[in-house]
């Protein structure tokens, strides 16, 4: 469940409801309907179901809400789905918003960060914690799952958007921020990291909390200026291996200077 503290003055809860697909075929106990359940509270002690998220797409997973209105309205970092595993014709992290909590729906999603061919993020990716405000703009972390011959790898990644339009990428650094090392690669669900928590405290120091394969809860610590620094000096993918090794020996030899 990804926490968020709204301007509204309520606390919210968005997770994953799962449901029997009631379209399956006989025997097929692992198909499921996947969408957004929304809870809230105002003292983390007394909580209130509301409706469950509604959208255009097939299946949700990994909503996120934003924790200021936006032209007085609630926004959704969403991720369409076709279907429960794959996310098919669905192209990334989305946005939409929606003008009530009870019920939320959302008319309409455009794709904040696409998946992109043969990167981190080439199978799937979602947003991560709700992002931080920053006077660079939003700072955001998300999770990237790429196809490999030891099967998936889910890494964390981050990227920016602009402070008034949430839904508008200002830096995006290639590469990733975390990934998997060590006993972190293995448990339940093997080779993955996954962060659904990042806290900003007042003097600026960050912890980004992340489990590892479905298995152990960590926290990496960092500062607010430190992440924003990375994104904003890291250079966007060159998207071609060659490119890649001669982006990263021109970084190199710039920092010996």
């Amino acid at each position: 469940m990804r926490l968020v503290q709204h301007e509204d003055g309520f606390i919210y809860g968005l997770f994953c409801t799962e449901r029997k697909d009631p379209a399956a075929p006989a025997g097929d106990l692992s198909s499921a309907v996947a969408q957004c359940g929304i809870v809230r509270t105002t003292d983390l002690k007394t909580w209130e179901r509301l409706p469950d998220l509604l959208t255009k797409s097939a299946q949700q997973r990994n909503v996120v809400l934003h924790p200021e209105f936006v032209d007085g309205k609630y926004a959704f970092y969403t991720r369409p789905q076709d279907g429960f595993i794959d996310t098919g014709s669905g192209g990334g992290i989305g946005w939409g918003l929606a003008e009530s909590m009870n019920p939320a729906v959302v008319e309409e999603e455009i794709i904040v960060d696409e998946r992109a061919y043969h990167t981190i993020k080439e199978v799937k990716n979602g947003q991560g914690p709700a992002p931080i405000k920053t006077a660079d703009g939003w700072l955001h972390v998300a999770h990237g799952v790429r196809n490999t011959a030891a099967g998936l790898r889910y890494v964390l990644y981050a990227f920016m958007t602009d402070l008034d339009k949430p839904w508008v990428q200002t830096y995006r650094p290639g590469g990733h921020l975390l990934a998997p090392e060590g006993e972190e690669r293995i448990g339940d669900v093997s080779n993955v990291v996954f962060s659904n928590g990042m806290i900003a405290t007042e003097s600026g120091e960050l912890f980004l909390y992340y489990a590892s394969s479905d298995t152990r809860c960590h926290v990496a610590t960092t500062t607010v200026d430190r992440l924003v620094d990375y994104v904003k000096n890291t250079p966007e993918d060159a998207m071609r291996s060659y490119a890649c090794v001669q982006q990263r020996s021109a970084l190199i030899e710039r920092n010996l200077r």
